[in-house]
């Protein structure tokens, strides 16, 4: 602190320091002048002593000289080490007080640098001492602010009475370990907002003085402080007013830790973790990008389940879940489901309904040979010849004839009978031979060959067999309905190889089609009595499988019908017996 400085604490720092001066300073000079007090008193006593004394008077004058010289000389020694204590001390103390010079310029220099504003209070309120900071933060000068009374000049117009019961507080050291939160007001009429921090101040020995106070400008932290609680804020009303079930856990010894859970979370399964880990489904640690539909039993509704490993605010790793209640949707789908199976049903029924005439020749073909060898048997038997190289030939051949139309008529039974779609690993080519067989009853009649072209090494499918036939027979029948008029007499079937899946494609040169898209839209037809539901259904049946239907003009003239299906994956070999013994 600058000795300029007006200050009304008590100077026992300087107090304390003079002693100090006066208990080193005045010590060896008074010693020095004692004793040359003493050498003079002695001398000038020789003196009278030599002019009165009678011993003197005999003693000759070359010892008196002598002796005069000793004395001198021990006087000279006197001062010449008195000189040099004197030296030694001066120079101790000129090193004292360059070092003490230094720390005070270096202590000077630190408050002058330090950002925080520092002041002094004396015990009666009044300002004894500020750090340059404390004159930036408020905008007053030092000389304006050492020696000043409540009230201060930055305190806020109008709030004396909150600054003087603040000061109170703070001179009845009461004030909270984590410092007070004031607003002030520099110099300029800008106002701020500082966080004060006390401590008493103490002398050397251990009095308190005054009160030191610290002041920080806390306007942009906080700012920046309330403008994070209000986007926390708003991200919790987001948050807790969002339909999905949001929670957090952490992995603890005792089990799952709930960390967050929001609105409806807690209103469907609680405050507790027994929500979140029923929909975890057991797959702890092996999350996806991909949505998984859970059933809750404890609630009984279907929830779309979105999981993700994250960094709490801690540095745990913990489990995000958002679950979707999505029972109305399931709801909805399996009601679709029930009627697009009735849909697929009435077109399977009307498929047969317009096939029936051709079925009705196929079968009656069986049924008049089985009728022919039969009476014929007959015959053979009433006419006596009953050897069993007469009779096994007819019998064979009707029970051959009987087990065809048992076939036709299983075949038909299977294809428009009503069950659950059931996706199973078949052969493409199975699913080729049993549409082409239903669709060659009216190719023959059409007299159109059906050519079909499935490479042996082709994969399985994973399909329901008895839709992706029913598609493929609608696309066949419009082939050869759109070939009656063609010269060509052959509709092909090609089943074409890819990585992940195979494209079945029905080739026929009929008339050609000018916008092949409009084909699947309902209720479009290019027949005079369809009703333009058909390859809609066929596209649904498709992209349930995961697959896609679509037209292209054929070059050649006519159209090509293309659709996908996904391949199996291939069968795992079966284990040996050994392996399943040791995991066992």
């Amino acid at each position: 602190m600058s000795s300029s400085h007006k200050s009304s604490i008590p100077n026992s720092f300087h107090d304390h320091a003079r002693k100090r001066r006066r208990g080193v300073y005045w010590l060896t000079p008074a010693v020095v002048l004692v004793l040359y007090l003493c050498v003079m008193g002695v001398f000038f006593w020789l003196q009278r002593l030599r002019d009165d004394s009678v011993m003197f008077v005999t003693i000759d004058q070359e010892l008196r000289q002598q002796r005069l010289i000793w004395v001198v000389l021990a006087l000279s020694c006197v001062i010449i080490i008195s000189l040099l204590m004197l030296w030694r001390y001066t120079r101790f103390r000129s090193t004292a007080e360059s070092a003490l010079i230094a720390e005070t310029g270096f202590r000077r220099a630190m408050e002058n640098s330090m950002s925080t504003g520092m002041r002094v209070l004396d015990m009666e309120g009044r300002i004894a001492y500020v750090n340059p900071a404390f004159c930036r933060m408020i905008g007053w000068n030092e000389a304006d602010l050492i020696g000043r009374s409540p009230p201060f000049p930055y305190w806020v117009p109008g709030r004396h009475d909150q600054h003087q019961h603040t000061l109170d507080v703070l001179t009845s050291g009461k004030t909270p370990s984590s410092g007070l939160e004031i607003e002030a007001q520099r110099r300029d009429g800008s106002r701020f907002t500082a966080r004060m921090y006390v401590s008493p101040l103490l002398d050397p020995n251990g009095t308190q003085i005054g009160w030191m106070t610290s002041m920080t400008d806390i306007t942009e932290p906080k700012r920046i402080r309330e403008a994070l609680t209000a986007a926390h804020e708003r991200f919790m009303t987001v948050l807790e007013g969002l339909d999905d079930a949001i929670s957090v856990t952490a992995d603890t010894h005792d089990g799952l830790e709930l960390l967050f859970a929001n609105r409806t979370y807690r209103r469907v399964f609680g405050a507790q973790t027994g929500g979140h880990n029923e929909l975890l489904a057991r797959r702890r640690g092996r999350f996806t990008d991909e949505a998984v539909e859970v059933f809750a039993p404890s609630v009984q509704r279907w929830f779309e389940v979105h999981h993700r490993m994250l960094a709490w605010t801690d540095g745990r790793r913990v489990r995000m879940q958002v679950a979707r209640d999505i029972t109305e949707r399931r709801n909805h789908e399996e009601a679709s489901r029930l009627q697009q199976e009735k849909i697929q049903i009435t077109s399977r029924l009307t498929t047969m309904g317009e096939m029936a005439s051709s079925l009705a020749h196929e079968l009656n073909q069986p049924l008049t040979a089985i009728a022919n060898y039969s009476m014929g048997a007959v015959a053979l038997v009433k006419a006596g010849h009953t050897s069993p190289t007469m009779l096994l030939p007819a019998l064979e051949k009707a029970a051959s004839q009987a087990e065809r139309a048992g076939k036709i008529i299983s075949r038909i039974r299977e294809f428009v009978k009503r069950s659950e779609p059931r996706r199973q690993r078949v052969p493409i080519s199975r699913i080729v031979d049993n549409a082409i067989g239903f669709a060659d009853i009216d190719a023959r009649k059409r007299r159109i060959r059906i050519e079909a072209f499935v490479p042996s090494n082709a994969p399985d499918v994973l399909a329901d067999p008895i839709l992706i036939e029913q598609v493929l027979l609608n696309l066949l029948k419009n082939g050869l309905e759109a070939m009656d008029s063609s010269e060509s007499d052959e509709l092909k079937v090609a089943v074409i190889l890819h990585e992940q899946h195979i494209e079945v494609a029905v080739v026929d040169r009929g008339h050609g089609l000018s916008d092949p898209e409009r084909l699947f839209e309902p209720f479009f037809s290019t027949k005079s009595q369809g009703l333009g539901m058909g390859l809609n259904i066929c596209r649904t049946i498709i992209e349930s499988h995961h697959g896609r239907l679509w037209a292209d003009p054929n070059p050649a003239g006519g159209t090509i019908f293309r659709f996908t299906l996904p391949c199996a994956a291939p069968e795992q070999p079966a284990q040996s017996d050994q392996p399943e013994e040791l995991h066992a």
